[in-house]
């Protein structure tokens, strides 16, 4: 379709405010963005919807407008409902760039402009979509009669023959046409569809699963809800939703990949509704841990968790127990940008928020289907890490729910606790698909607290999840979690020790070993692990390592002349057992 044909559109409203020699260009797509820098999203021949939330000051319109243009946009149309009129800066910025400037009046909604353009696009190129855009308000209701990503999926499998899926980041299946993707295939995918993003290789995706081929396409949100204005690919790799769709799109014709391309943009639209849903929770959680970190009396605590417990867990009889839940995501300097993007900057990276999102889908059940499932999940972040409130059901021994205020002690506490989050269970599901995002420069670490069932007890259950969450960081792995039974073992020592103690003392302890094995092929640092888990018994350590009594003598005895010290002595083996920790 051409510009032109959007002011001869009544319904859309659209006042030109400048570039009419430009009006006879051809528009392919349409993007909405508040992004400063939405490079990495476009691929020329977009119509650029924006609300203007990118402005701050008359200087930020030049180098958005020049973005835009270099990235080969056709024209842009901003909203006047964040500012009113259109800004003179910015018509000045699409004049001197040849860009055509669009008014959109407060009364339209971009999702309008988006399902007119969407329409028009898919009509003109081929007609085997046009009843996906037809229905597109569809997947903006919510309802008995149902709406939302299901009715897009159900289209492409009615009118295109196409099996399709969208997933999270994770794998876990939000929406699905017909019979649900298999379990261990979900998580697969979303691997390599972030591997492969996070090398800068151009969507979509292909993958083969089980000797099938699927072809995996990103569904980035473009409005306020998105990720901070960056150029860095690992602010929003570990949080985008995707489409898989069973099919090798390797062979399609370009207007085909155009085709899904607008599947993904509608199901942005629904993405961003429900993530605006989440305000709420968030909120809730973020008032919370305000009161907690600032040391609020616990009645002024305990009245905002009954206002929490009703939204997170509707129909409770009783006040419920909590948990609380500490994740942060670190990335190395000097990181890949992916594509479109340079090198990046780790510190520029607003880490909380990356945290929080994960953490809210970390937090779902794999199990469940649908992204409604998050809807009892209260995620705050403060600086870099994300803490999560999570409710649990009060379980008592007389089936009563201690009340917010009883003086029931912690007697019921264990009884929830059992009944609650563990650490190596949240990370079971998501570490294979999450490490690939991390690739090799990034990490995230959990911590997770004991139940507690009143407001006295939340502080320390803050404090305990963030000690937990410490000891996980000095794990190796790029996934890592750590609980609060842990807590009460020597490993919580070891986060609070300095990188050059650790170093030094590990070096002067196990650097003679390391040279020795890679000298000889000895394995004297596997021996001394073994060693030091069956606590020193010969029999069973020769046993696990399938060697004769005296060849594990021997080994040990090598180990005890590299070093200078003597394996019988508690405080060697114990200094033993701290370096492998630590190393």
């Amino acid at each position: 379709m051409r510009l032109r044909a959007l002011l001869e559109t009544d319904a859309l409203g659209l006042r030109l405010l400048g570039g009419e020699e430009e009006l006879d260009r051809t528009v392919r797509g349409v993007m909405t963005t508040d992004l400063r820098d939405p490079s990495r999203y476009l691929s020329g021949g977009e119509l650029v919807l924006t609300g203007l939330a990118w402005r701050r000051d008359a200087e930020d319109s030049e180098p958005f407008v020049r973005i835009l243009a270099s990235a080969g946009v056709v024209g842009l149309a901003a909203g006047e409902a964040e500012l009113g009129a259109i800004p003179g800066d910015l018509v000045e910025a699409c004049v001197r760039h040849r860009l055509p400037l669009f008014a959109v009046s407060e009364a339209v909604a971009f999702a309008t402009i988006t399902e007119y353009v969407v329409r028009q696009v898919s009509g003109e190129r081929a007609g085997d979509l046009a009843a996906v855009v037809d229905r597109h308000r569809r997947l903006m209701t919510s309802g008995p009669t149902g709406g939302g990503p299901e009715v897009v999926l159900d289209l492409l499998t009615s009118d295109l023959d196409l099996r399709a899926w969208v997933l999270s980041p994770t794998g876990r299946q939000i929406a699905g046409a017909g019979d649900p993707l298999p379990p261990a295939v979900g998580p697969v995918l979303a691997g390599e569809h972030l591997a492969a993003s996070r090398t800068g290789r151009r969507a979509p995706h292909r993958a083969a699963v089980h000797g099938t081929t699927y072809s995996l396409f990103p569904i980035r949100s473009g409005g306020r809800a998105a990720v901070a204005a960056s150029r860095d690919v690992r602010e929003s790799v570990l949080s985008d939703w995707l489409l898989a769709v069973e099919a090798d799109a390797g062979d399609w014709p370009a207007a085909r990949l155009d085709l899904l391309q607008g599947v993904t943009q509608l199901i942005a639209v629904e993405r961003d509704r429900r993530d605006a849903a989440r305000t709420v929770r968030r909120r809730l959680a973020q008032e919370v841990l305000e009161l907690v970190q600032t040391g609020a009396a616990p009645a002024e605590i305990a009245a905002r968790l009954r206002v929490a417990a009703p939204v997170l867990l509707p129909g409770l009889g009783s006040a419920p127990h909590w948990q609380v839940v500490v994740a942060r995501v670190d990335w190395l300097e000097g990181g890949p940008g992916g594509a479109g993007g340079p090198v990046g900057s780790a510190a520029a990276i607003q880490a909380g928020p990356v945290a929080q999102t994960l953490l809210e889908e970390i937090l779902v059940d794999p199990a469940v289907a649908g992204s409604d499932s998050s809807d009892r999940i209260a995620v705050a972040h403060a600086g870099d890490e994300a803490i999560a409130l999570v409710p649990l059901p009060a379980v008592a021994p007389d089936g009563d729910g201690a009340g917010e205020g009883d003086e029931a002690g912690e007697g019921a506490a264990p009884a929830a606790a059992r009944a609650g989050l563990h650490a190596d269970v949240l990370l079971e599901a998501v570490r294979e698909p999450l490490s690939g995002g991390l690739a090799d420069d990034g990490r995230l670490t959990l911590g997770v607290s004991a139940a507690v069932h009143s407001a006295e007890g939340l502080r320390g259950a803050l404090e305990e999840a963030r000690h937990a969450r410490r000891v996980a960081a000095a794990r190796p792995g790029r996934v890592c979690a750590a609980g609060h039974h842990e807590l009460a073992s020597h490993v919580l020592l070891l986060p609070f020790v300095p990188d050059d103690v650790r170093r030094a003392f590990t070096a002067r302890l196990l650097d003679p070993l390391r040279d020795y094995d890679r000298r000889h092929r000895a394995e004297l640092i596997p021996t001394l692990e073994a060693f030091l888990d069956c606590d020193g018994s010969w029999t069973r350590c020769a046993a696990r390592l399938h060697l004769h009594v005296n060849t594990l003598r021997y080994r040990v005895g090598r180990i005890e002349q590299l070093t200078g010290r003597d394996l019988s002595r508690l405080e060697d083996k114990l200094d033993f057992f701290l370096a492998l920790r630590m190393s």
